[in-house]
């Protein structure tokens, strides 16, 4: 029986046989890393450069495309040079980083969307308290929280994952390294452990929804007590992007890891994968910049300043 120190290398799901469809994955990948790199960059660039968007929920933002870059970022590349040389071959070490990082980013999105949740609820519900609330290091802290518990949950993860034995071969099938796959390989007692990991995120996930849900509902109470049409709609429409976004994020997740065993099937389990993995974040910055004034104002400012 082969364990995990035998394992130098993964082999990642390919997306194609033929030469010509490689080639289209990987122009086709291309195309959305580098949207996801310029709306990214750019909403990072305009929050930076331009202090009227130095407020919580821009501030908020600016963390979220961080984290956006940086998702797309561990994944795509590598994918794509796959498919450039025509292998899948991914070594031990590399998929550990790839599984800590693409967990970590993702982890602290999913936290740092529910953090932007309170900041819309106490800027509807309770304004005249957000300065308070939200204002000073306050924000920070919220971040700092955010990162934190997001790099102890994968290092958890991912050093629980890569201390089991794999007797079953190094297949994954999935185009890059993710612990649901990973584990498929396992053949270790030590399951165990991973399981009650994966019951406490559970929990912490479901938590995290019902905060957004919860945070929603009063939100939405509160828009409807605004006399003025006018003033509902400008109320509610600083609340659609950050829903969309949550939206986007929790429906494809919760698809890829809940979904029931009868309808799961390797294509599913790839188009989902490329949805989560590989649109959402690309998808974000143009969610924000929508219906957003203020960032295309301050786009505007930045590339033909006065």
């Amino acid at each position: 029986m082969s364990n995990s120190s035998s394992i130098t290398q993964f082999l990642l799901l390919a997306f194609a046989d033929t030469r010509e469809l490689q080639l289209l994955h990987f122009w086709l990948f291309l195309g959305i890393y580098l949207a996801a790199l310029l709306g990214n960059g750019l909403i990072i660039t305009t929050i930076a450069c331009d202090h009227h968007l130095h407020t919580p929920m821009y501030f908020f933002l600016f963390n979220l495309s961080i984290l956006d870059l940086g998702s797309i970022s561990t994944t795509v590349p590598k994918s794509m040079a796959n498919s450039l040389w025509g292998t899948g071959a991914i070594s031990y070490s590399e998929c550990a980083v790839q599984v800590f990082l693409f967990l970590f980013l993702m982890s602290a999105e999913y936290y740092l969307l529910t953090v932007m949740s309170y900041d819309r609820y106490v800027a509807i519900c309770k304004p005249l308290h957000y300065g308070t609330l939200l204002g000073g290091s306050a924000c920070v802290h919220m971040a700092a929280a955010v990162w934190g518990t997001a790099f102890l949950y994968a290092l958890l993860h991912t050093s629980n994952t890569f201390s089991l034995s794999f007797c079953r071969g190094n297949a994954v099938d999935q185009f890059f390294c993710e612990i649901p796959q990973i584990l498929k390989l396992s053949c270790s007692d030590n399951y165990l452990r991973e399981a009650a990991l994966l019951v406490v995120s559970c929990c912490v996930v479901v938590g995290c929804f019902v905060f957004i849900v919860v945070s929603y509902v009063q939100i939405f109470r509160a828009v409807l007590r605004i006399p003025s049409e006018q003033g509902r709609h400008k109320a509610f429409s600083t609340c659609l992007s950050h829903l969309a976004a949550v939206s986007l994020f929790v429906s494809t997740d919760t698809v890829a890891y809940l979904k029931p065993l009868s309808i799961s099937s390797p294509l599913l389990n790839l188009v989902v994968s490329i949805l989560y993995a590989v649109v959402s974040p690309a998808m974000n910055p143009l969610i924000y910049s929508l219906r957003n004034k203020e960032i295309k104002d301050a786009l505007k400012r930045l590339i033909l300043p006065t």
